[in-house]
C-alpha cells in the first residue's frame, strides 16, 4: 500500500505514518518539513498547502490512501482534495466530535446534526473548521471520503497534555486531588488504536461518518489514576473528592482537571457518545493501564510534552498547584 500522510509529525499524523510504517507501506508525508521527524525510509515532499501553488509538490504523485489531519481553514482541505482526486482513491480527513451542533445529548450518534460551516471558509473556531473540512473532503471526494469523529485522543506523543499533566502531577508524590466519582465513566481512544482502525478503513475504501473513540466505561478515571500511580511509582495518595466542592471553586472540568467531566455538566457529552458503528467496524481498543504505561515511557524520553506541530499552541491544561493545595486543605475534602 502506498500512504500519503498530510502532516505526518503530529500526535496523530505521526502515530498513522509509524502504523504504515510497521506495515511494510510505502509512506509518503506532505509538509512544510519545519517541524519534527519522520522514521526511516518515508520520503518527505515539502509545501505549504495554505500558500498559492503550495500543493505543486503532490503533482504527478500516486497513492493508494490519502490521510489529512488538518484543523485549520477548511479551504486548504478543499485545495488538498482537489489536488488529489485523480492520484488517490479514498480520502480520509481525521475530524472530531466538536463538529456536533449544541445542546450535544448524551449518546450522540453520526447521525446527529452538526454545526453550519463553509467548506470554503478561510478560518474559524475549531468545531467549524472541522465541519467544513468535512464537507470540503465529501464535496471532491463524495462517499469515497472517511470522515472519523474521534474523541479525546491519549497515548505516546500526546501535544494537548492531558494524561501528560496527571502523569506528571502524579510523579510528584503526596497527596493528589482526584475528581470523582472514583468510578466515573471515561471515554477516550488511544492514538495507536485510532490509527490502526483509519488505516484498516482506508485499505477498505470504507466512507462516511463515524465516531471513533472506546465505548464509555471502557476505563474510569479510578482506573487511569490509579494506573498512573502504579507506572510513576511516585506512591502518591489520591484525595478522591466528589464533583461538587471542586465545581463550587471555579475549577474547569476537561481543562482544569484533564479528562474529568462530572455528570450532569454541560460537555458531558464528550464522555458519552455512541460509538457502536466503529466498533461493528473494527474498532480495537487496548486497555487502560497499556495507554499510560506507554505514555508515561515516552514522557520520560522526551521530557515534556511537545509543541503542536505547525499549529498554533493552545492554552496549557491542569490545575495550578496553589489551586489543589487550596482545595485538598478545605474541611470537604
Amino acid at each position: 500500500m502506498r500512504l500519503l500522510m498530510l502532516g505526518g509529525t503530529g500526535f496523530v499524523g505521526g502515530a498513522v505514518v509509524t502504523e504504515a510504517v510497521r506495515r511494510g507501506w510505502s509512506v509518503t508525508v506532505f509538509n512544510r518539513g519545519m517541524h519534527g521527524r519522520v522514521p526511516a525510509g518515508v520520503h518527505r515532499l515539502r509545501g505549504d498547502r495554505t500558500a498559492p501553488d503550495g500543493l505543486a509538490a503532490l503533482a504527478g504523485g500516486e497513492w493508494d490512501l490519502v490521510v489529512d489531519t488538518w484543523d485549520g481553514a477548511p479551504r486548504a482541505v478543499g485545495d488538498a482534495a482537489r489536488a488529489l482526486v485523480g492520484a488517490v482513491p479514498h480520502y480520509v480527513y481525521v475530524s472530531s466530535g466538536s463538529v456536533y451542533a449544541p445542546p450535544v445529548g448524551l449518546g450522540t450518534g453520526e447521525e446527529a446534526p452538526t454545526v453550519a460551516a463553509e467548506p470554503d471558509a478561510d478560518d474559524g473556531d475549531y468545531p467549524h473548521n472541522k465541519a467544513g473540512g468535512e464537507r470540503a473532503a465529501v464535496r471532491v471526494f463524495g462517499d469515497r471520503a472517511l470522515l472519523v469523529r474521534a474523541g479525546l485522543i491519549l497515548g505516546p506523543g500526546e501535544d494537548i497534555g492531558r494524561l501528560p499533566w496527571w502523569l506528571h502531577r502524579v510523579a510528584r508524590g503526596g497527596d493528589v486531588l482526584a475528581p470523582g466519582p472514583r468510578d466515573l465513566p471515561v471515554q477516550y481512544v488511544d492514538v495507536r488504536d485510532l490509527a490502526v482502525w483509519m488505516l484498516d478503513r482506508g485499505v477498505e475504501g470504507v466512507g462516511g461518518a463515524y465516531n471513533v473513540v472506546g465505548r464509555t466505561g471502557h476505563a474510569t478515571m479510578g482506573e487511569l489514576l490509579d494506573a498512573a500511580v502504579a507506572v510513576t511509582g511516585s506512591g502518591a495518595t489520591l484525595r478522591w473528592t466528589q464533583p461538587e466542592p471542586i465545581l463550587a471553586a471555579g475549577v474547569e472540568p476537561w481543562n482544569d482537571l484533564p479528562i474529568w467531566v462530572p455528570r450532569g455538566h454541560e460537555y458531558r457529552w464528550l464522555q458519552e457518545r455512541d460509538v457502536e458503528r466503529a466498533y461493528a467496524a473494527g474498532l480495537v481498543c487496548r486497555p487502560v493501564t497499556e495507554t499510560v504505561a506507554d505514555t508515561w515511557r515516552w514522557l520520560r524520553e522526551v521530557g515534556r510534552v511537545p509543541a503542536r506541530a505547525g499549529r498554533p499552541a493552545r492554552a496549557p491544561v491542569g490545575l495550578a498547584p496553589e489551586r489543589e493545595a487550596a482545595l485538598l486543605a478545605t474541611p470537604a475534602v
